[in-house]
């Protein structure tokens, strides 16, 4: 394919010089005369491993060149690739004067163009301005005997210092766009790519490249963290930490990575206290652990907030245990929920098939009596009975129980729910839903 590659920085360069490799022609372009010149020389304007050997190799076969012109680049590509970079203004402001640039130029290039041409936004950005660059190349170029301009968002995972081995081996090709055919084009740029592709939403692919970033960061700090605490506590951190990692099924899996309500039973709640005390203790600071209880009460507390807000008396709750299929109770925050709400005076019932009294016993039904009795009376038989009494119907877990409620529905019902929209859509299906977002 003939792609052009706007801006030659990490990402741009990269992404140039391995297309290239692929087979395809392509001409980078980019405002600073330096690192045009350096691309034409056949030498990386970056350091980078492997990158002057790719980039020397590119030119020297002819499917690599750079450009000061973005209506040259533009003129005979397929797809335009956009790398510019998005700095720091402060306070998490981005700077997106180089982006909107490279789009203004785009869009005077593609005045009369006969051939369809591929936009497609690699830069990281926030939710919604692809948008803004799409709004800003078709604002600055006639729409007369134009061919389609389409536009894509697609997210880069590389690493500085082994960008070339994370282009040619990444976890997933993200492609964002409502354009199916932008995505084919797509499909056919990394088609020798041996990697998942994963096409979505423009808005979800620009989020998904800032949750992977919060998580990496989030992953350095907890193990800095922990590694403190076992300097403080006498445990070997980097032998810790490497255990930590065996575990692929828990640890370093899609386990615990699923949106849902707070977290609670019996061992989360207990053991991330136990580790907080342990920290003060050994005079540790561990800001971390302490923000995820602080971090899991405030989700807690709005999704109580959320449900009041319906001024509904009469609520339904959905789940009581603290994960779906067991009758485990202990440190659940839906109980919290529940008690919360009576407290408010709303008139509640609650429905948890796996908490029918008459079924219980041993440990669980002992607790429900002794610590929780005024819930006991509240529990429901069936998903028709709590559908009966509610107005609300709250859904604290997703699972059958949620869905038999749904689908028991009305459209007169309000359904608030705590799970992020984990629960299968129904057939029927009650309105308005509050969803978490909201």
């Amino acid at each position: 394919m003939n792609v052009s590659v706007f801006g030659l920085g990490y990402v741009g360069c990269v992404t140039a010089a391995c297309l290239a490799r692929a087979g395809h022609q392509v001409i980078g372009v980019d405002v600073n005369a330096d690192k045009v010149a350096a691309v034409n020389a056949g030498q990386s304007p970056i350091v980078e491993p492997g990158l002057d050997e790719l980039v020397a190799r590119g030119v020297q076969e002819g499917r690599l060149s750079a450009t000061l012109s973005a209506e040259e680049a533009v003129r005979w590509s397929e797809v335009a690739l956009i790398c510019v970079g998005t700095p720091d203004l402060g306070h998490g402001l981005q700077n997106l004067s180089a982006l909107m640039d490279v789009a203004g130029a785009i869009g005077g290039a593609c005045t009369g163009r006969m051939h369809p041409l591929t936009v497609v936004v690699r830069s990281t950005v926030l939710p919604g301005t692809t948008a803004h660059v799409f709004e800003r190349v078709m604002s600055d170029g006639t729409t007369e005997h134009r061919a389609p301009i389409r536009f894509a968002m697609n997210p880069e995972f590389m690493r500085e210092g082994s960008s070339v081995d994370d282009f040619e081996h990444p976890p997933l090709i993200l492609v964002g766009s409502d354009d199916s055919l932008a995505a084919d084009e797509l499909r056919r740029l990394y088609a020798g790519i041996e990697a998942p592709f994963v096409h979505t939403t423009i808005r979800t692919a620009e989020m998904v490249k800032y949750a992977s970033n919060a998580f990496h960061a989030l992953k350095v700090c907890f193990a800095n963290e922990i590694a403190g605490l076992c300097d403080g506590l006498g445990a070997d951190a980097q032998e810790v930490m490497a255990i930590v990692r065996q575990d692929r099924k828990l640890n370093i899996s899609p386990s615990y990575l699923r949106p849902g309500f707070a977290f609670g039973g019996s061992c989360l709640p207990k053991d991330l206290r136990a580790l907080i005390h342990a920290g003060r203790v050994a005079d540790v600071p561990i800001p971390l652990l302490g923000a995820i209880v602080t971090s899991n009460e405030l989700h807690l507390r709005h999704g109580i907030e959320r449900v009041l807000q319906t001024r509904a008396r009469r609520v339904g709750v959905v789940g009581l245990a603290f994960k779906p299929t067991t009758d485990d109770l202990r440190e659940s925050p839906m109980v919290t929920v529940v008690e919360a709400l009576i407290g408010k005076g709303s008139d509640v019932r609650v429905y948890d098939s796996n908490l029918i009294m008459a079924r219980l016993t041993g440990a669980n039904r002992r607790y429900i009596e002794i610590e929780i009795p005024h819930i006991a009376s509240l529990l429901c038989d069936s998903a028709e009975a709590l559908v009966a009494h509610a107005q609300v119907l709250v859904i604290g877990s997703p699972g059958a129980d949620a869905s038999r409620v749904l689908a028991a529905a009305t459209p007169d019902h309000i359904v608030v729910d705590l799970t992020h929209g984990s629960v299968p859509p129904v057939e029927k299906q009650a309105t308005p839903i509050y969803s978490s977002t909201d």
